[in-house]
């Protein structure tokens, strides 16, 4: 299970920070707790473009199984950078919408974060938030300053409460997501079912399986600009989660990446291109992205689909000389069959024309790496 645990609180040192990173290190056995800062976010603005810093906060909400927030508490409330942080992820955006939501706070008085959780509770209930929060729990550690030693809580009542109050959550976010998947449950699974192709039949476990086996990943991008669908590959290079499927082409591109990636479809759109390749560094590999036009019958532009794969192979063939034979023209032939040694390609094949490459900065790639 991963949660993201965010500190509330862009100040240099906070208790609250403290606190999570003791939960990471206490609740280790029950999920994974990675925790984010909200200090590189810019304020909240409708006229500020989001940048790198917001997209990736938003991600990591989005990603997460369930979202853990720590606030302190200021003027009877919660701080002005944690409120606009909660703006990011809510304008425009749904990364909180039913998101298993906990909260916690410390503070050096006595009363703790009280009137802030309360407050932040409120927030995080409004419809552009619509987050999860679970009842009948609260986490009040006040006199902060004595609470932790060391960055470890050293009271045995606070730390049991604390122990209660995260199996709860960790029991409500699977509550959660049994009902979230109540309805995909219960609709038929065509296992026995086939399509039936121009050029053959195959059954819906084949087409599965062929896509999680080809060495590419797939991506599609609807006629809406809605990432709809991709392929179950291992070890993707552009990771992707059944979360996002649904959410803008805005939201599922870094903003970097975003200009680059819109010139693309509409590209397609107004059918000046049908095709665009892109070469990429990833994960210090060499990859080759092709964006494709997905057309119906007619010529209707149905889609964008992107295709990525790593090519070091291909290039390790080319550099060891598997083609040296084919620039020149010469054909090494079994004497006794006249055979080519090459049995893949006849010797009067043409060879497909290299497809065109973008001209676009290949370093702002259509992800964040």
């Amino acid at each position: 299970m991963l949660l993201t645990a965010i500190v509330g609180t862009n100040a240099d040192f906070s208790y609250n920070r403290l606190l999570l990173q003791y939960m990471q290190k206490h609740f280790k056995g029950l999920a994974n707790i990675r925790i984010v800062e909200i200090d590189t976010l810019p304020p909240f603005s409708e006229d500020t473009p989001a940048d790198m810093a917001v997209w990736r906060f938003k991600k990591a909400i989005q990603l997460s199984d369930g979202v853990i927030f720590s606030t302190p508490e200021y003027d009877h409330s919660i701080p002005a950078a944690l409120k606009s942080a909660i703006e990011w992820l809510s304008y425009k955006s749904e990364v909180l919408k039913h998101k298993p939501a906990m909260i916690v706070g410390t503070s050096y008085g006595p009363q703790a974060s009280s009137r802030a959780q309360e407050h932040l509770r409120q927030i995080l209930a409004s419809p552009d938030c619509d987050a999860y929060t679970l009842s009948g729990n609260e986490m009040l550690i006040g006199n902060a300053a004595k609470v932790f030693v060391d960055g470890n809580v050293t009271d045995r009542r606070i730390q049991a409460e604390l122990e209660e109050y995260f199996v709860n959550f960790v029991k409500f976010i699977d509550q959660t997501a049994e009902g979230d998947d109540a309805m995909s449950m219960h609709q038929p699974y065509l296992d026995d079912a086939y399509i039936n192709f121009p050029t053959g039949r195959l059954s819906f476990r084949e087409v599965q399986q062929i896509f999680s086996t080809i060495p590419f990943e797939i991506d599609l991008i609807d006629h809406n600009d809605k990432f709809s669908w991709f392929s179950n590959k291992p070890n993707r290079e552009h990771v992707r989660s059944v979360r996002e499927i649904g959410e803008g082409v805005e939201e599922c591109h870094p903003p970097k990446a975003l200009p680059i990636v819109m010139k693309i479809i509409n590209s397609f759109k107004d059918g000046s291109q049908d095709s665009v390749s892109r070469p990429l560094m990833m994960h210090g590999h060499r990859v080759l992205i092709q964006y494709y036009a997905l057309r119906d019958v007619d010529g209707s532009y149905l889609g964008t689909i992107e295709f990525t794969g790593s090519v070091e192979h291909i290039l390790n063939f080319y550099e060891q000389g598997a083609w040296s034979d084919a620039a020149t023209g010469a054909s090494q032939t079994d004497g006794t069959t006249g055979a080519s040694e090459h049995a893949e390609t006849a010797p009067d094949e043409t060879p497909e024309p290299k497809p065109k490459a973008d001209s676009s900065d290949g370093t702002s790639g259509a992800s964040e790496h």
